[in-house]
């Protein structure tokens, strides 16, 4: 039973790093596609590429300001779930 209580908390961290890593981008691209549609709703213009550009730039700059701080959460995950291998493994 203990087994299972340590992969369910694994699983639970692993979930919560998979949440703190895709934050910083989802949160800016879905505030722009809010705004965006808002803007395509009062003026009826309804073009695809008014809508993707925008967010591209915007994924783009989210990466560009926290991809390293995603980079180092994922590294740091990843290097603690190999440390527990022994643990496991006994």
């Amino acid at each position: 039973m203990a087994d299972a209580d340590y992969f369910m908390g694994v699983a639970q961290q692993a979930l919560w790093v998979l949440a703190l890593a895709c934050a910083p981008i989802l949160i800016p691209a879905l505030i722009v596609g809010l705004v965006l549609g808002m803007i395509q709703a009062a003026t009826s213009i309804n073009e695809a590429t008014l809508t993707f550009v925008p967010k591209l730039i915007v994924i783009a700059i989210a990466l560009a300001i926290s991809g390293s701080a995603i980079l180092i959460l994922l590294a740091d995950f990843t290097r603690e779930i190999f440390a527990r291998i022994p643990d496991i493994v006994r």
